[in-house]
């Protein structure tokens, strides 16, 4: 039974984000954070209660879909798990958490953001040298070289909360599942999206406008936002589109050692979601046949996001950010008492990692469109 949130949800959830990018009080940020949590509830309680007098049972065609584990982890979930006690998300359910949250953030896909599913550890490697032509009997002139950085440790962690009915063991496990996976998703995919662009580092990823240079002060090691690139984009005209452009693209096509990179069609640009329709609307025209086509040179991606600074935008290159997530996804009763009394409140715990490459995977560069 899918379940389908209202526009009214959406714009307490806009709400909760836009405090979030803007960086309000933590206290407006949590009390928009109930509210979205709040009507999330309200609007699936109403959903599951229509299905219950619709008498769809516990194991109906959608719990079948579910696996043993999944079904028992679920049918279980309020009464095996003592308070404080922990236990992972099965697989399963992860990997439909992790699938709905990238689906859903464009800023996620591109980046490529990647599942380590329970381990804590990946190894980076980086590929020298080259092939060489020579005579079919001659020596071998070239050599491949595979180098394997030590491991990263995947060790930001992430929390979300998750609030569940306690009266919820009547809608079935596959309802409960698709109740509490939509509500990791929607915390996890804003927090990640959010650090992934402009986490500073201190107990997060190190996002794409932050320099990799960092300054450590009372035990702690943060990163500087990115100065500003000189360049101005205007989108003013079409010549001077492919001139702001080709900077862009050339400040891109290498990496911090002089190596090349290929960046046609690979530039991400991310800008704020209000700027987007200015950008866009500078570069959509009526062709000949009367269709409105919105076209850029060198298969520029434009990529949405509230995390994105209005009057700037940030670019990067695909597969230069290295974007993890793992540990699974860790499920316990939360100690303290949530305010509505017909709900049981837990927490989602995720470990995270965010790094560029080096400092010519991302930029930042002034907006200035009139």
């Amino acid at each position: 039974m899918p379940m389908q949130l209202s526009n009214k949800f959406n714009e307490i959830r806009q709400n909760f984000l836009n405090a979030v990018t803007n960086g309000a009080p933590q206290e407006e940020q949590a009390k928009l954070y109930n509210e979205m949590i709040e009507s999330m509830t309200n609007e699936m309680m109403e959903q599951a209660r229509h299905a219950a007098h619709e008498e769809v049972s516990a194991m109906n065609p959608y719990d079948a879909k579910l696996t043993a584990e999944a079904r028992e982890f679920f049918n279980d979930i309020d009464k095996t798990a003592p308070v404080g006690v922990e236990k992972l998300f099965p697989q399963e359910t992860i990997d439909r958490i992790f699938d709905d949250m990238v689906k859903s953030r464009p800023l996620l896909q591109h980046l490529g953001l990647r599942n380590a599913g329970i381990r804590l550890k990946f190894l980076k490697s980086t590929q020298t040298g080259q092939a060489v032509w020579g005579k079919i009997n001659g020596e071998i002139q070239g050599q491949l070289k595979q180098a394997f950085n030590e491991e990263e440790a995947i060790q930001n962690k992430l929390t979300a909360f998750v609030v569940i009915p306690k009266d919820s063991e009547k809608f079935g496990p596959a309802w409960l599942q698709s109740f509490v996976s939509l509500q990791i998703s929607e915390a996890f995919a804003v927090a990640l999206e959010a650090a992934f662009l402009n986490g500073d580092g201190d107990d997060k990823p190190i996002g794409l406008s932050r320099t990799l240079t960092g300054t450590a002060s009372g035990g702690k090691t943060t990163y500087a936002e990115k100065a500003v690139e000189t360049t101005k984009l205007t989108f003013a005209d079409s010549a001077t589109v492919v001139k702001e452009l080709t900077t862009v693209y050339k400040y891109h096509s290498v990496k911090s050692d002089g190596s090349p990179v290929v960046v046609e069609g690979n530039v991400v640009m991310v800008v704020n979601t209000a700027d987007a329709w200015e950008v866009k609307k500078q570069y959509t025209s009526q062709n000949a046949q009367g269709t409105y086509v919105t076209a850029m040179p060198y298969n520029l991606i434009l990529v949405e996001s509230v995390a994105q600074t209005a009057g700037k935008v940030t670019t990067f290159v695909k597969g230069r950010y290295d974007a993890f997530v793992g540990g699974g996804i860790e499920f316990g009763r939360f100690t303290e008492t949530y305010a509505l009394e017909d709900l049981n409140l837990y927490t989602a715990k995720q470990f995270a990692y965010g790094k560029a490459h080096d400092e010519k995977t991302a930029a930042v560069w002034e907006l200035k469109i009139k």
